[in-house]
């Protein structure tokens, strides 16, 4: 990696967290995250930021846990290729979709979505990763049906194979709130929120472990809605690592999680299938 990317790491790091990084020896999960975009080449790595990808690769893992792609391209047709309402998302990005209850919403999401294919996503922060993501849009039904508010996101945080924590995200669509969790679903952050334990969370941490086997930390992404599990997607950079934890003590304990899988100290787990073109 260059001089000049680690500089616009460091700088950018330095202006999210006023301190600079400790890029050779990381310590905290942030810091992690940018050693990861400098030095992780991992081509296997790499190619889950490409989501049908990683869909199919769920889906071999997980039959039936993949939400259903119902059309994909690089130009929406002038119709909606299936039943209000839907979700239209890019393939090789990420916070780049429109939920699709109206045909205004359709023309609307005509209009935007090409934009999304003009450019390398990640490029400005360095995640080099989205390189290998093939650029094209994709379609899907959006889970909770006519008039359902977007479904709770679980995100967790998985090292060597094991779930470690979830972050729980809620009124993504209005006032765009997250906080965590530990296994037991205890509050780790100093700015909770109030959130039932989810029903079949043994069994969200368990199918997370199964889909990050054989990498050393992966976000998987996951639903709970109409009484199943739903995969979303692999993230490999959490907030980019420029978001700050709440409380900081947070930081250091996902990164000391990940310093210990880098150092053998936790043992990786074994892929649950072979990687498969």
């Amino acid at each position: 990696m260059s001089a000049l990317a680690r500089g616009r790491v460091s700088l950018t790091y330095l202006w999210r967290h006023r301190r600079w990084p400790a890029l050779d020896r990381p310590r905290r999960f942030t810091e992690w995250v940018q050693w990861r975009k400098l030095y992780d080449r991992d081509e296997a790595l790499a190619r889950l930021t490409d989501k049908a990808w990683s869909k199919d690769r769920a889906e071999a893992i997980a039959p039936g846990i993949s939400v259903p792609t119902m059309w994909a391209g690089t130009q929406l047709p002038a119709e909606p290729p299936a039943r209000l309402p839907l979700v239209v998302k890019a393939n090789h990005g990420c916070n780049q979709y429109r939920v699709i209850r109206t045909l205004d919403d359709w023309t609307d999401a005509r209009r935007v979505a090409s934009s999304w294919l003009t450019g390398a996503y990640g490029e400005w922060l360095d995640e080099w990763h989205y390189r290998a993501a093939r650029p094209f849009l994709i379609v899907e039904p959006f889970l909770g049906g006519e008039g359902a508010p977007l479904p709770l996101d679980y995100k967790v945080y998985v090292f060597g194979g094991r779930a470690d924590i979830v972050q729980l995200h809620c009124d993504r669509d209005r006032h765009h709130r997250w906080t965590q969790f530990d296994r037991d679903w205890t509050a780790l952050s100093d700015q909770p929120i109030a959130a039932q334990r989810p029903e079949r969370l043994t069994e969200m941490l368990d199918l997370a472990e199964r889909l990050a086997a054989g990498h050393d930390f992966l976000r998987v992404d996951l639903y709970d809605v109409g009484g199943r599990l739903w995969f979303g997607e692999f993230c490999l950079f959490p907030g980019s690592g420029l978001d700050p934890f709440h409380p900081a003590a947070l930081d250091d304990r996902l990164g000391e999680r990940w310093a210990m899988v880098r150092a053998g100290v936790l043992p990786t787990a074994a892929p649950a299938l072979p990687e498969f073109a």
